[in-house]
């Protein structure tokens, strides 16, 4: 593996665990597409740094609990914003 793709795979773990991160917020953070970093999080980073692979994993774990409440939260304010405009 190419050195330059170890130094951003941990760069980018370091910055999802440090800000409670998601994957879409990291992507635009790095202007890389979510699938280089799902792919630099589920299978690069564990042959780099297993230990810190499983902090990573905790964070996107909690993330992707809790989508359907950011999804639908911005539902919510998306009605809310066309009803406060009429």
């Amino acid at each position: 593996m190419k050195s330059y793709i170890e130094e951003r795979a941990v760069e980018i773990a370091n910055f999802i665990i440090d800000n409670n991160a998601t994957v879409r917020q990291t992507a635009k953070q790095y202007g890389i597409s979510k699938s280089t970093v799902h792919k630099d999080m589920t299978e690069r980073l564990y042959e780099l740094n297993p230990s810190l692979a499983g902090q990573v994993r905790k964070v996107l774990d909690v993330n992707k609990s809790e989508r359907h409440i950011r999804g639908g939260l911005a539902t919510r304010e998306k009605y809310l914003s066309k009803h406060k405009e009429m």
